[in-house]
């Protein structure tokens, strides 16, 4: 205890000398740091002493109103200090004496002192606290300590004492009789490398060896600062404005130079020329814009790069409107990206430029790419032949007009002929067109047969002309895209610059809505974005709405979570996706194409009458008395439960969706194109009789018209897959893909008997378990092929027991033993 008390006491005389004195103390620190660097100097010899009296009237006048403030403190301070930190002050208890009371109470006394010497065995010393930042909040003190370190470690204490003596003798502190008058060298030099190498400059006169290896180009900068100095160098040619007493030389070869008695051995490293690569040639994407690869590397940095692109003549069909010779135009000049910081030795990188309103675009041209380095050397690739990426417009009306505009940009000479073909396009139109684009139309052929065009009137008329073709193709979709694009930037500057999260969070709303939109259209116009664009050249993965949005969640979580590193990568990967969306074209059963959007729409027509089939089923099932399907229960026509359409009301709609599907196939007056349209006629048909049978009430009869037309639209999704394999030439031997390939759907959606224990109803051309009467068949509800003729035996006969055994379990319900029945009659 009496430990504790003791440094208590000590802190506390520390605490009030330094609550009194601290701004005389920083008062005198900072004059002693003043001495010590010498500032004395720069006070004139008249005014010094004026100075040193007002330094030290402050300094008393600061020591005097601390002596006034300070209180001694004494040991019952630091007591009660300590005292007051203890629970029940044990302290004040044990200087307590009993004034009254017997034995008993003498023996509660000492259980109480016993109480408070045991709490006061666990008494600790306290802090002291001066509470000097409140006093000095603008830390005065710690400014005059940092400057009398500083003083002491770049002045010295013997400086100090100069200054003190000096400021007594009323004169300026001087140095010591004994000591040396420093003097600087004889000569200095720098060895400069060029800036493109990035390297620093060196002092010639603290290096320790004699030997120096500097990059090509190096200045070698000399001061000469006594008479008679020799400078000797055989490293390259010396700078004939420079002054003699300054000289400076550029080093070209190895060699020596030698200055004041000193020799360097000077080793020059020749600067490489640059070199540059083409990574795989550009490829087509959604957007029409220019995204070439590249490589280039050089020992010390790029320093500039360009991509020239020239038209190929010799490579252009001289199709119509590329007949003329076509106007000369200056070779395309783009600069290469290079990184704006860090090192350029070596740069993959990708040019990206959207060309697809260049007149080149989609057209052959030759493409060369350049780059120097710091010193001009230069190095390009051999001109490579490529198609300029440009827009491809499915529209036919849209790509009419964008030929009429590539034309007239082609060559004027093709305003009349242009003029004509646009008027031809749109004259007895079955189609409306939007207003913006119809006047753009209209204005364009009037422009272009009102007679000679100046260049910006051709240019103006093929501006019109583009955004008439995107009106046509897009519907506002390439709007759509430009917003999302804006979005993505946006957001990805904010999170570079440290956007507060309300920014951020606004923004990312912003890109989020933008993407729904841009989806969204796409789902209008038909499309799926899955569909329509493909990820990975290489790969064929596609993009899905789910993963685009799973994309954006994820974003959104690292952003919240304050991982904005993270967030920005998984931006870019986001914005890297969406730009190198790429037009599937062509592709089988792919959306892009006509056939392709064909056969979607069958494909979901086709999972929707494997869905009524099972509808049908099932309701038969609940209907154990063969009543119609619209009795007691699910109705077979009028309106069904809880306002929903009849079974046959869905049956007449899919008729209808067959009828106008059957319209817009592709490939009439072709023999695969021909089957096709036959085919979803059979399914129209059979449709209707379905139809029928379910408003008389047979269940049974409408299964089996349901399944006639399944299989009809199966046939008529192969022959138009025929159709997309012919037109890509890459139709088999047999020209006929086998069932369960991939053209058909497979076992999900095949109608089937309530909770899976039903069968598919057999179909015309089949028998009752999926085999076809001519020839080797699949499985009507699997599509899957059988392998081989035993393989085939064997399935059909474990069938046709499962059919019987079910057929005789009397707790079944009676229209599915007697639809078992059928089956095996059938068989």
């Amino acid at each position: 205890m009496r430990r504790a008390v003791a440094l208590t006491l000590a802190g506390l005389w520390w605490e009030r000398l330094a609550a009194a004195f601290w701004a005389a103390a920083t008062w005198g620190l900072l004059g002693l740091a003043a001495l010590a660097l010498g500032l004395v100097a720069l006070i004139p010899p008249g005014a010094l002493g004026w100075v040193s009296a007002l330094w030290l009237l402050v300094l008393a006048a600061l020591a005097l109103w601390g002596w006034a403030r300070f209180r001694r403190p004494s040991r019952r301070d630091a007591a009660l200090r300590v005292d007051r930190r203890l629970a029940g002050r044990p302290l004040s208890v044990l200087g307590d004496r009993m004034a009254l009371g017997g034995p008993d109470a003498a023996v509660l006394w000492q259980a109480h002192q016993a109480a408070a010497r045991a709490a006061a065995a666990r008494v600790r010393p306290v802090a002291p606290d001066a509470a000097l930042v409140r006093r000095d909040p603008f830390a005065l003190r710690l400014v005059a300590l940092t400057a009398l370190a500083m003083a002491l470690i770049f002045g010295g204490a013997a400086r100090v004492g100069r200054g003190v003596g000096a400021l007594a003798a009323g004169g300026r502190p001087s140095a010591p009789a004994d000591q040396p008058v420093a003097t600087g060298p004889a000569w200095e030099g720098w060895a400069e490398p060029p800036r493109h190498t990035g390297r620093p400059v060196i002092y010639l006169n603290t290096l320790e060896a004699d030997a120096l290896t500097v990059p090509q180009g190096t200045n070698f900068n000399l001061r000469l600062y006594g008479q008679g100095l020799s400078v000797a160098q055989d490293i390259g040619p010396a700078d004939a404005q420079a002054a003699p007493e300054a000289p400076r030389y550029t080093a070209q070869q190895d060699g020596t130079l030698t200055v004041g008695g000193r020799s360097f051995a000077v080793t020059v490293l020749p600067d490489a020329p640059p070199q540059v690569w083409l990574a795989a040639l550009a490829g087509r994407r959604a957007d029409g814009r220019l995204a070439q690869g590249f490589s280039a590397e050089d020992d010390h940095g790029i320093a500039a790069g360009a991509a020239t692109i020239t038209l190929d003549l010799a490579a252009v069909d001289r199709r119509p409107g590329l007949a003329p010779d076509p106007e000369p135009r200056e070779a395309l000049q783009l600069d290469l990206p290079l990184p704006a910081s860090g090192q350029r030795r070596r740069v993959s990188a990708t040019l990206s430029a959207d060309l697809a309103r260049h007149p080149w675009a989609n057209l052959p041209v030759r493409m060369t790419l350049s780059v120097r380095d710091g010193i001009e050397q230069a190095a390009e690739t051999p001109a490579t032949a490529l198609i300029l990426p440009g827009r491809r417009f499915f529209d036919p009306l849209a790509a009419g007009i964008a030929e009429m505009r590539r034309d007239l940009l082609w060559s004027r000479d093709n305003a009349p002929r242009s003029a004509r073909l646009l008027r031809a396009m749109v004259w007895r139109s079955d189609r409306t067109l939007p207003p913006e684009a119809a006047q753009a139309i209209a204005g364009a052929v009037q422009g272009l047969e009102s007679g000679p065009l100046s260049t910006d009137a051709r240019d103006t008329l093929a501006d019109a002309l583009w955004d008439a073709a995107l009106l046509i193709e897009d519907g506002g979709l390439g709007d759509a895209l430009e917003r999302m694009r804006q979005a993505q930037q946006r957001l990805a500057e904010a999170i570079r610059n440290g956007a507060s999260p309300d920014e951020i969070q606004k923004l990312m709303d912003a890109l989020r809505q933008a993407t729904d939109d841009y989806t969204r259209m796409l789902a209008e116009r038909g499309e799926d974005p899955s569909a329509r664009f493909d990820r990975s050249e290489q790969q064929g993965r596609q993009i899905t709405g789910d993963q685009i949005q799973q994309m954006m969640d994820e974003i959104q979580r690292l952003m919240n979570e304050g991982r904005m590193a993270e967030a920005q990568e998984l931006l870019d990967q986001f914005n890297q996706m969406m730009d190198n969306l790429q037009v599937r074209e062509g592709e089988g059963g792919g959306s892009s194409s006509p056939g392709g959007r064909s056969m979607d729409r069958l494909r979901e027509t086709l999972r929707d009458q494997q869905r009524l089939a099972d509808d049908v089923l099932r309701e038969a099932q609940r209907d154990p008395f063969g009543e119609a399907p619209g009795e007691g229960g699910a109705p077979g026509e009028g309106e069904g439960e809880d306002g929903q359409p009849s079974l046959a009301d869905r049956q007449r709609d899919l008729r209808a969706e067959i009828g106008r599907q059957q319209g817009l196939l592709p490939g009439r007056g072709t023999e695969q194109g021909d089957a096709a349209s036959d085919r979803l006629d059979d399914a129209g048909r059979a449709m209707a009789e379905a139809e029928r049978a379910l408003r008389e009430g047979d269940a049974a009869g409408a299964l089996e018209r349901q399944a006639a037309a399944i299989e009809s639209l199966r046939e008529g999704m192969r022959a138009l897959s025929d159709l997309s394999r012919g037109e890509q030439g890459q139709q088999g031997e047999s020209g006929t893909p086998q069932p369960g390939q991939g053209d058909t759907p497979g076992p999900q959606g095949s109608p089937r008997a309530g909770g899976g224990e039903g069968f598919a109803p057999f179909a015309p051309g089949r028998d009752p378990l999926g085999r076809e009467t001519a020839g080797q068949g699949g499985n009507i509800a699997t599509g899957e092929p059988l392998a081989d003729t035993e393989r085939r035996a064997g399935r059909a006969r474990e069938l046709q027991d499962e059919i019987r055994r079910r057929s005789g379990d009397s707790e079944r319900p009676r229209a599915e033993r007697d639809y078992l029945g059928r089956l095996l009659e059938r068989f």
